[in-house]
């Protein structure tokens, strides 16, 4: 889980508008957050396999998420992973 802090200096970083706190660059960044925080975790507790299953979800869900960004605004979607470094 993410901390409060941490999770609303995301939402600061990447909101499109005043009270954004649903669009898909926010979503994006605070699953890639938990994403990566979950990698860190799988180091130590290789046998955790009901936590794996939920990375495996969030990995789809924010690919899902960065498909209708890269259909719907393209800029947007180039911005987004450059700023979280999540493509090559």
């Amino acid at each position: 889980m993410l901390h409060q802090d941490k999770k609303a200096a995301l939402i600061v970083k990447y909101k499109q508008h005043e009270k954004d706190t649903g669009s898909p660059e926010v979503q994006v960044a605070i699953m890639s957050e938990r994403i990566n925080e979950l990698t860190e975790h799988f180091q130590t507790h290789k046998k955790d396999h009901h936590s794996r299953r939920g990375l495996l979800k969030l990995v789809s869900h924010r690919r899902r998420l960065l498909d209708y960004l890269k259909d719907k605004d393209p800029s947007r979607y180039k911005k987004l992973i450059e700023g979280l470094g999540i493509r090559k």
